[in-house]
């Protein structure tokens, strides 16, 4: 292909991405390679199903015992007895450190490790099933998944077909058979509460036997093509599951809904309601507006990748992302609602894992362009603020803000290793959340009266903490590094690890930046101050240690030393020669030790990590691996390696998201970067990758930028500034002249540009035959 042709080919593909006003309802098949999914068979486990969802609700297509299983989830659904065990007022943080100072710590493992593992509950639970017998369908033809429109297809050799699909915002799922020739109806099936004799402990990385919750066996009733499910859980927790159905000569059209009460108290429309109204309305009606949904979410940005294994993998990462997360529902906790359908809690009981695991998955949504989605994460952590207050208080005794490590679907408690599910950092990751919708969004409203309340709370929280040692620095009483020595003694440090330093530095820093910005100046140097008084990092020639005299000695699959150089950025490869070595000691120690100890989230980050250092080869393996290796056939990060060419000693399959989501973030990454305030237009991609396009990725500042990479080069920058200001962009055409569509400063390699609110600019590359 000639130079010229390869330049307007990847225009030409830049031009579909870009095109936000395309209606899905107008587009004929076929759909781009990366925006559909198809399988040969349904799929024989509950991990390996299709997903469906909109952060409420959620599916899962598979077929179990020779029936078509729809397994049926509900973001709510939670067991939320109390930790009996977690009594603060008197087993605190001070006791912790008594009984760690004298050598008595298992005391500490038996009080708050222990009942994690062993009790059942509060936990989320499963909801139901729906199962329907095809064995009169005959053989499967194929299952597809259509990305664009969330509808997963399934279709029979004998031409019957099935379409089903979450609706993207009302609480509600459709299924539909076409070309019956003999009839079918659904049966909901509940999950194994009651029932055998023995439940047994289990462990809950594979998840405890559901009877051990001690619920009663629920209530099954069946009416005139309707069938409804009643269960009673945890003191006075009610949900209902319904479906409803309609039947001609060769259709099965119904819909089924799942509502929860606590205590009489209704806090959502009865699942029997939502179906009737459904039907009423009809499946049209309500695919269109699902069908709009989803137009929106994918006109909101695009990449174009030369991997089609990075690109498959990053849409159906953006995908779940859409189906996961929405304001007004839960955070993505480790399942999401796609619970385990396998007569076991899901694992780690299914909760909220904020050391890693919440983190890492609302990554995506900055650079993504998808803040709104983040946002329901930004309000269950405001919603909550008073729970964790309190137990800041409780525990800690101290004014200020902490999260706990781990938590209920209500922000409480649940113990386990505790020094990441009480660990005094854990406010400060979750602050940088709000620091980035701040940046990304620019949103002055949210800066007032959301940022800058969080992380100023937080760093109260820290100073009231902190403690003197002996060199005049500050410090935690103990400090950790997830998961370094798992809950061992020696897990703690009584100096500072480079991972609460980090967080902690970060908070101070970060703090004073937002009061300046709303010109609080006192505040801003009083936390300027306060941050001097804590010490440096823990360097040798490894990098950066875990804590001081304690390097990474054995291949470990938490990063948590690294949190100064991503996600933090507060160690950048362009800060200068020192800063550079400690990285590239580190990345080069990360790689001799190995990924033995490493799950699978460990190679998504380590892809974020080599993006964020400009080793483009080192993020496309890691994510490759990571690809390959760690996803089941539907895309689930199962933690473990599936791929059997020894890519870690962890080989099991529990389910969670985090790795999924910190995959299309590391893809983000090697595209486009802007941590540090500027903007560095694909910052690191591999050599042989010669033509790329983006479209509307967003950047700090707010400005959405897309733009071409043709035989090598950037070829075409189009950016929109949402809130206006300066953009300071790294030259992307290097030495190669170019064209602007505004008047521009070149300072050195540095591009700047005024913009006002809602102001378009283009730069376009100039080759010798213009």
């Amino acid at each position: 292909m000639m130079m010229k042709d390869c330049k307007n080919y990847c225009l030409a593909l830049f031009g579909i991405i870009a095109t936000a006003a395309c209606s899905l309802k107008e587009q004929q098949e076929p759909v781009p390679y990366y925006m559909a999914r198809s399988f040969p068979d349904l799929a024989l486990t509950w991990d390996e199903g299709i997903p469906l969802g909109n952060a409420m609700l959620g599916a899962l297509v598979w077929q179990k015992d020779g029936k078509l299983r729809l397994s049926l989830d509900r973001a709510d659904l939670w067991d939320l007895r109390s930790m009996e065990n977690l009594n603060f007022e008197k087993y605190d943080f001070d006791w912790v450190v008594n009984r760690w100072n004298s050598n008595e710590y298992g005391e500490v493992q038996r009080q708050f490790d222990l009942p994690y593992d062993t009790l059942a509950g509060p936990s989320k639970i499963p909801g139901a099933a729906l199962e329907f017998d095809i064995a009169a369908l005959g053989e499967v033809e194929k299952v597809k998944l259509d990305l664009k429109k969330a509808i997963c297809t399934v279709k029979w050799k004998s031409g019957v077909i099935l379409r089903t699909f979450v609706h993207a915002t009302e609480p509600v799922g459709w299924y539909q058979f076409e070309n019956l020739k003999t009839p079918i109806s659904p049966t909901i099936v509940p999950p194994p509460y009651v029932g055998g004799s023995d439940a047994g402990v289990d462990n809950p990385v594979t998840g405890q036997d559901l009877r051990r919750l001690g619920y009663p066996a629920g209530a099954l009733s069946r009416g005139d093509n309707n069938m409804t499910y009643e269960q009673e859980g945890w003191d006075g927790f009610r949900f209902e599951v319904n479906t409803r159905w309609t039947e001609t000569a060769n259709q099965l059209q119904g819909s089924w809904s799942i509502s929860s009460a606590k205590n009489g108290r209704e806090d959502n429309a009865k699942a029997t309601q939502v179906t009737t109204t459904a039907l009423e309305k009809g499946m049209e009606n309500y695919q269109n507006s699902h069908l709009n949904w989803w137009e929106d979410f994918w006109s909101q940005s695009a990449i174009l990748l030369p991997d089609s294994l990075l690109q498959n993998q990053y849409y159906m990462e953006m995908y779940k992302l859409g189906a996961a997360a929405r304001q007004g529902a839960p955070p993505i906790s480790l399942q999401s609602v796609w619970t385990a359908d396998n007569g076991k809690l899901p694992p780690w009981k299914g909760d909220f894992h904020h050391d890693l695991n919440t983190q890492l998955s609302y990554w995506p949504t900055y650079t993504g362009n998808h803040l709104a989605l983040e946002q329901g994460f930004i309000d269950w952590l405001n919603q909550h603020k008073p729970t964790f207050k309190k137990y800041t208080s409780a525990y800690f005794e101290t004014e200020g803000l902490n999260v706990p490590g781990v938590t209920t679907l209500e922000g409480d408690p649940m113990g386990g290793w505790i020094q990441y599910a009480f660990g005094p950092t854990v406010s400060a990751w979750l602050g940088h959340h709000f620091y980035l919708h701040w940046r990304y969004s620019m949103d002055r409203e949210f800066l007032e009266n959301e940022a800058y309340p969080w992380i100023r709370e937080v760093a109260i929280f820290l100073d009231e903490i902190s403690i003197m040692d002996a060199n005049g620095n500050r410090k935690l009483p103990l400090s950790s590094s997830p998961e370094i020595h798992n809950n061992e003694a020696r897990a703690w440090f009584d100096q500072m690890s480079n991972y609460d330093l980090a967080l902690v530095r970060w908070t101070f820093t970060a703090a004073a930046e937002l009061a300046k910005e709303l010109d609080l100046t006192k505040e801003a140097e009083e936390w300027a101050n306060t941050l001097n008084e804590w010490p440096e990092y823990a360097i040798d020639e490894t990098g950066l240690m875990v804590a001081p005299g304690e390097p990474l000695r054995e291949s470990h699959r938490h990063f948590s030393q690294i949190m100064a150089i991503h996600p933090l950025g507060l160690i950048d490869i362009r800060d200068g020669d020192a800063d550079k070595e400690i990285i590239e000691n580190t990345i080069s120690h990360l790689d001799e030790l190995g990924s033995s100890g490493w799950t699978g989230y460990s190679f998504a980050w380590l892809g974020n990590l080599k993006a964020r250092a400009g080793d483009g080869e080192g993020a496309a393996k890691a994510l490759q691996d990571f690809a390959s290796s760690f996803v089941l056939p539907n895309s689930f990060h199962v933690n473990g390696d599936q791929s059997g060419t020894g890519k870690s000693n962890f080989t099991y399959r529990p389910f969670t998201l985090e790795g999924n989501f910190a995959f299309a973030a590391g893809i983000q990454e090697m595209l486009i970067q802007s941590h540090t305030g500027l903007v560095r237009l694909f910052p690191a991609i591999p050599a042989d990758w010669q033509d790329i396009s983006f479209s509307s990725l967003r950047t700090q500042g707010a400005f959405l930028v897309s733009a071409t990479w043709v035989n090598g080069n950037v070829d075409r920058v189009e950016i929109t500034a949402e809130k206006g200001g300066t953009l300071r962009m790294e030259n992307p055409f290097e030495k190669a002249a170019f064209t602007a569509g505004k008047a521009y400063q070149l300072d050195g390699s540095i591009i700047q540009i005024q913009l006002n609110e809602a102001e378009q600019v283009t730069l376009t590359r100039q080759n010798e035959a213009d």
